[in-house]
């Protein structure tokens, strides 16, 4: 397995050749033939056509991370429609990439903390929100777990649904873990897709 850095102008990123020292930069060009199933890809956002090339290299068994200089949450949710199981900053401690790589190998989604309950949220809006949930989603769940499940869907932070509910944040945690082990998932990305039945996309 391979570990491949791409990137259109940056010749190398120290950070990324410290935390994987067999890292190799190409082109977006070279990667379209050099990329097998299995390799490890960062993928920089400084050519236009990164998110087609995302999508083909995730197509082909890759696991992608898009890296950007400039992170927000309209180009991570871009990233993960394009099949990148990751969105970091470019400029990322090592140890942060290590613990991206860890993740991201095995089969979960890593977006930075600051940007996740924004791209949840968006992510359950294109999906239909509220409105296209199938009742089957929720019925396994206590009256306060839905509405727990649901602001944290639609993209609160902890500190917001606690606020909303009139709980404390430990309880809105307590809720989340009892939620995440009934409709068994791992993270929030995940349960907006268990809730919007989108199963088959959760690996």
């Amino acid at each position: 397995m391979a570990v491949l850095f791409i990137s259109q102008r940056r010749a190398d990123i120290p950070r990324l050749h410290s935390a994987f020292p067999d890292v190799r930069r190409i082109n977006p060009d070279q990667a379209r033939v050099r990329v097998d199933s299995g390799d490890r890809v960062w993928l920089m956002t400084d050519h236009p056509g990164w998110p087609s090339l995302s999508g083909e290299l995730a197509a082909q068994g890759a696991i992608v991370v898009v890296m950007s200089l400039t992170p927000n949450e309209a180009e991570a949710l871009q990233a993960l429609q394009a099949g990148a199981r990751g969105y970091v900053h470019t400029l990322s401690p090592v140890e942060l990439l290590g613990q991206v790589a860890l993740v991201t190998s095995n089969q979960g989604v890593w977006v930075p903390a600051e940007l996740l309950s924004k791209v949840v949220g968006v992510a359950f809006t294109t999906l239909g929100g509220r409105e296209s949930l199938p009742q089957e989603s929720l019925s396994m769940l206590t009256e306060r777990e839905r509405a727990v499940a649901l602001a944290v869907a639609e993209g609160r932070t902890n500190k917001e649904v606690a606020r909303q509910l009139d709980i404390t944040e430990r309880t809105v945690k307590a809720h989340l873990g009892a939620i995440f082990r009934k409709l068994g998932v791992r993270d929030r990305m995940q349960l907006v897709l268990r809730l919007a039945r989108q199963d088959e996309q959760i690996a």
